[in-house]
């Protein structure tokens, strides 16, 4: 393509370019955590203050009220802290993805042969439909139990449609009518980098 064509092509979707980058910009940003007493964290959709708990017992974690008590070793640094609590989100996170798996396979009569969870920086959930295979971001387990069945819904519409063309649109109106809500509510939050 020559510059000319580029340069016409990019000046038609400049008004696109402009409320895109004013989205962005208008995105609330998470500050970086640190993993430290009084912090808020989030788990399901609600909000929790982290509580650490140095002993030398094994390292474990536990919602209390409204905390996250998380029990580290003694000098347990931030990395350390955010290992374990990551490790406890990603054990939630599995318990809470099998039944929803199961259940949206037999509602779409699809077969899912394996399943991941990874922490991604763009990405709320990937599909490859030829090895029906999926992957979910860790930080859903951080967001409402809708948002988490659209995301597990959406990529199980991906084994029936791999892409986001109308008929997947149909699909997923038909099966989970308010999908649109839960995609804004999860473009309006901020993936963590």
């Amino acid at each position: 393509m020559n510059q000319k064509k580029i340069r016409v092509f990019a000046l038609s979707k400049l008004d696109w370019i402009r409320k895109q980058r004013l989205k962005i910009r208008n995105q609330v940003r998470e500050k970086p955590l640190k993993y430290i007493n009084q912090e808020t964290h989030y788990f399901r959709g609600h909000s929790y203050q982290l509580k650490v708990l140095e002993d030398n017992k094994p390292p474990f974690v536990e919602l209390v009220k409204n905390e996250i008590l998380i029990h580290v070793p003694t000098g347990a640094d931030m990395e350390k802290r955010r290992s374990i609590l990551n490790e406890w989100y990603q054990k939630q996170l599995m318990e809470l993805l099998n039944p929803l798996i199961k259940k949206w396979e037999l509602k779409l009569v699809v077969s899912v042969k394996r399943f991941s969870i990874r922490s991604m920086k763009s990405r709320w959930g990937s599909c490859t439909p030829k090895t029906h295979g999926i992957r979910f971001n860790l930080e859903l387990v951080k967001k409402s139990p809708e948002c988490l069945e659209y995301i597990v819904v959406h990529e199980l519409v991906h084994l029936l449609e791999a892409s986001h063309n109308n008929r997947f649109k149909a699909l997923m109106d038909q099966f989970y009518p308010n999908w649109k809500l839960c995609r804004k509510e999860l473009n309006g939050l901020q993936i963590k980098s």
